[in-house]
């Protein structure tokens, strides 16, 4: 039984419970992956299709949800929330599946580490969660959802489970161990734990996404000196919602140290549906907001971090569309895309692409022009747009995905749009295009015409700006100066032509480069 220390404003319950498995879908069965899900090289993965065989119901297209990272060894363990395109009728969801990964761009899928329970099973659905080593034994903790009808009459929707593991593989539910939202929240919403060996309060914590009764956002903390006997004290909130704020819920909630200072991530799916982070110079707080608190745009959610010897790195899935055109609604879940953070001197953090990534680009392609268009001026891979009366771009071929297209652009004017194209067939109206904004201080994403994504960012003029861009599939990454990443989602990508433009304004677009790998 756990041991739960009193409080007097806030009542922790653990209650013992058991969960009931069949021998047709048992919550300890790994499925392993066949030789031919790792022969593709993919930068930005999915789960394949067939993972538990054809005739399953689950032969269908599998979709990377939230992600959980964890390093040890050389390896990056990075679990997932599985979303299958097709579910079963009347069976569970969202069961956790891994990669491992020693570079982030060759990954090796390990299939299926944690089963959803049944219909009557407190993770009938399973969210988010965390891994931690303790004493050698793996701990992970996470979320159980169910929302049935007639489990939620006696039960909270949610709540903090645990599954326990002697080799990241084999993973065995624990039978005595289920956390609820405490006294003054809402039992509905509870989800999330991160948990770590904080030292410098020399114990373990625990921080969940949480709501009050008033419907208030707020990372939860719950502390323990001894999680091996699963003894957790609920302390006040971590960091809760400002009015300003108004956040219904920060889902996904993940705290680190780097340098001097502590970061505290979390996610916002009702507003804007972002990564957002705060910083402070104790893990406590007081945490402030920095000036842009954004890491990336809507295209990229969820996101969490685990580092190596060589950085930290912050993981997260890139959302997909149904159907899987231009067209389609966007959905949860997507393909699991990773960046680097970097500490930037006013302690802010950028973003930029993994090196183990850029490295793969090592052919250069020659640039040649299909179509050029306007008032432009070219030195070898230099060229100036002057658009300030009439638009100007130029085009080119795609020869294979993946690719990196670098440069840096320079713009002269604060009130015209400047950026890059794709899927170009007949005319660059209706294609896709990355679009610097100067004149609204923002980068947008612009698909067949219509706007999908944005992210600000103030373009200043005669500022020199770095920008990376890597393709794959139907994933576009666009990288700023370090500071920001721009994820999205354009289907066709590579088919067609590719190009640079401006319209009402001057850019230097810089030792222009096109690389694959």
């Amino acid at each position: 039984m756990t041991n739960i220390s009193n409080k007097s404003y806030l009542i922790l319950w653990v209650v013992i419970f058991f969960f009931s498995c069949s021998k047709e879908d048992d919550d300890t069965t790994q499925i392993p992956p066949t030789n031919q899900h790792n022969e593709k090289l993919q930068l930005y993965p999915n789960p394949p299709s067939g993972w538990k065989g054809e005739t399953n119901p689950y032969e269908t297209t599998g979709w990377v949800g939230d992600v959980m990272p964890y390093f040890e060894d050389g390896k990056f363990h990075i679990f997932f929330l599985h979303d299958a395109q097709t579910k079963p009728v009347g069976k569970g969801f969202h069961d956790i599946h891994k990669f491992v990964s020693k570079n982030l761009t060759d990954f090796d899928y390990q299939g299926r580490m944690i089963n959803y329970g049944k219909t009557a099973d407190p993770d009938f659905a399973i969210g988010t969660g965390s891994v931690i080593n303790i004493n050698g034994t793996y701990y992970f903790y996470y979320t159980g959802h169910n929302g049935n009808t007639e489990y939620i009459q006696d039960h909270p929707r949610e709540s903090i489970l645990l599954a326990k593991s002697n080799d990241l593989k084999n993973w065995k539910k624990t039978n005595d161990f289920l956390l609820t939202a405490p006294e003054g929240y809402y039992d509905f919403e509870f989800r999330d734990p991160y948990v770590f060996y904080n030292s410098e309060e020399q114990e373990y914590w625990m921080l969940v996404s949480a709501q009050t009764d008033q419907r208030k956002a707020a990372i939860l903390l719950f502390t323990s000196t001894d999680p091996v006997n699963k003894e957790w004290e609920v302390k006040d909130p971590l960091y809760t919602s400002s009015l300003a704020e108004n956040y219904l819920m920060m889902e996904c909630a993940d705290i680190f140290k780097m340098g001097n200072y502590w970061y505290l991530l979390f996610s916002e799916n009702w507003n804007k549906k972002v990564t957002h982070y705060r910083i402070a110079s104790t893990s406590k707080g007081p945490w402030v907001t920095p000036k842009n608190d954004l890491l990336d745009g809507e295209f990229f959610y969820a996101g969490k971090t685990a580092a190596n010897e060589n950085g930290r790195f912050l993981f997260g899935w890139t959302a997909r569309r149904f159907p899987e055109n231009n067209t389609g609604n966007k959905e949860w879940a997507g393909n699991l895309v990773t960046h680097e953070l970097i500490q930037k001197d006013d302690g802010g953090l950028g973003v930029k692409p993994p090196s183990s990534i850029l490295n793969i680009f090592k052919n250069n392609q020659t640039l040649q022009a299909i179509n050029t268009v306007g008032n432009i001026s070219q030195n070898e891979n230099n060229f100036e747009l002057d658009a300030t009366k009439n638009p100007a771009y130029i085009t080119y071929p795609f020869s294979q995905l993946p690719a990196r297209i670098t440069t840096n652009i320079t713009i002269k004017g604060d009130n015209g749009k400047t950026g890059f194209i794709f899927n170009i067939e007949n005319d660059i109206e209706n294609s896709s295009k990355i679009v610097f904004d100067s004149s609204k201080n923002r980068i947008v994403c612009v698909v067949n015409g219509e706007e999908k994504n944005s992210i600000p960012f103030h373009l200043e003029t005669g500022k020199d700006y770095s920008i990376e861009i890597i393709l794959e599939e139907s994933i576009c990454i666009v990288y700023i100066n370090n500071e920001k990443a721009f994820s999205n989602r354009i289907y066709g990508l590579g088919k067609e032509n590719w190009g640079i433009f401006a319209d009402e304004i001057n850019t230097n677009f810089k030792n222009l480069k096109l690389n694959t790998n």
